[in-house]
């Protein structure tokens, strides 16, 4: 079937996984092209991606639709500043990539979080790679919509853009401290000659390819990063990185992972047989009764939210079975939590279980309707589902949530 041997060309360029994308949205793409070079048949449109080094980088770019906005997950920006702090006394620039940096929210956001830590220009550089020539091309621009700005608090727009019209144009000292790049990163020409980075972020990347690709790139990453140098990653990844042998930074919500040291072997002594008293001074020695504490209702609220604190820490260090473990028992203690449905969509997802996923995700917003991140994690799965109408409500009503929290 030609659609197979074009998502087969697909996965050779980019590693994509077509089952992580949906495969109707990858048929869409391809009629999409095809009605672009006046063409009736997949045969010949299959004939043309094969010929042409242009039309597939095309397809790439009608496939590949990245979602981004300013300081994205705030918590990982907030860790970044506590990274570049502690690098203050270095005589070297801290060094920091980013990619896929899509149309340059996130390393942009690097240079403004880098600036609010106290670093002048000087003192770091970063890297943006993509393999969008068309996404690259936008973020030199340095010129932003409404749709990049997202979150209730937005007082660091004033300090860094100018707004005309109904576009925000970002100083061009933040625009000229990013370096962009069209690098792809399965091969290996990307970011041949640069020194190892000390900050690595590839988020919500990793689960868009085969298991294949998803090593290969960790591995690659591994490379690139310095012995000490911090990788963030999605939400929906830390379980990947764990299996290479990365531990958590430390820093809670931030998804942020270091390579985890090699133990210093430990001869280990064996020890002497405890001595145990004769029975009969077991049987004697009276045992003190067992009291367990009565529940106070009122300590419940806490103890879910203790709970799932602990369970999002969990997935962050990679441990998704205790996680999920954790997230059960609040279900099955405290009764039904919107932060525990979320928390499991997120597990389930990463894993590629997308139906569990949705349906998490929809307990979450049934609990709380407000929920954004759920509802913009729906869109994303409906439209993977091959729905862009259910996707369209999804991401509607998620933008409208945000835009109602910006203006209170």
């Amino acid at each position: 079937m030609p659609l197979s041997k074009i998502i087969a060309i697909l996965a050779a360029d980019i590693g994509l996984d077509a089952e992580s994308v949906g495969l109707n949205a990858i048929e869409r793409a391809v009629k999409y092209r095809m009605t672009a070079h006046h063409l009736r048949g997949m045969e010949e449109y299959h004939a043309l991606v094969c010929d042409s080094v242009k039309e597939r980088a095309e397809l790439v770019e009608t496939v590949v639709v990245s979602e981004t906005w300013f300081f994205r997950h705030p918590d990982a920006f907030t860790a970044l500043k506590v990274i570049a702090a502690k690098h203050r006394t270095s005589s070297r620039p801290l060094r920091v990539l980013s990619v896929p940096c899509a149309t340059g929210e996130e390393p942009y956001s690097i240079a403004m979080a880098l600036t609010e830590a106290g670093l002048c220009q000087t003192h770091f550089e970063i890297d943006g790679a993509d393999i969008s020539a068309r996404a690259l091309a936008i973020a030199r621009t340095g010129v932003f919509g409404r749709n990049s700005f997202r979150g209730s608090d937005l007082s660091w727009r004033e300090n860094f853009f100018t707004r005309h019209d109904s576009v925000y144009r970002l100083s061009p000292q933040v625009i000229s401290s990013v370096a962009f790049h069209q690098w792809n990163l399965l091969t290996n020409k990307f970011a041949a000659g640069k020194d190892h980075y000390d900050v690595v972020f590839c988020r919500n990347v990793l689960i868009y390819f085969d298991l294949v690709t998803q090593n290969q790139v960790i591995v690659k990453l591994g490379e690139l990063l310095a012995p000490n140098g911090t990788l963030f990653v999605g939400p929906a990844e830390p379980g990947l990185l764990v299996r290479h042998g990365y531990a958590s930074a430390g820093f809670p919500q931030a998804f942020a992972f270091v390579k985890a040291p090699i133990p210093d072997r430990v001869v280990v002594k064996p020890k002497k047989p405890a001595v145990k008293p004769p029975v009969s001074l077991l049987a004697a020695r009276p045992r003190p009764p067992v009291i367990l504490p009565k529940p106070v209702a009122a300590q419940k609220p806490a103890n879910a939210v203790a709970n799932l604190d602990a369970a999002s820490r969990l997935a962050d260090e990679g441990d998704l079975i205790q996680a999920v473990k954790m997230c059960e028992t609040v279900l099955r203690e405290q009764g039904a939590s919107a932060g525990a449905y979320y928390l499991l969509g997120l597990v389930k997802d990463g894993g590629g279980k997308s139906r569990e996923a949705n349906e998490y995700y929809r307990k979450t917003i049934y609990l709380e309707p407000n929920h954004y991140e759920a509802l913009m994690h729906l869109a994303l799965l409906t439209e993977k589902a091959g729905d862009p109408r259910g996707a369209k409500v999804f991401k509607e009503r998620a933008i409208r949530i945000k835009a109602t929290a910006n203006q209170k």
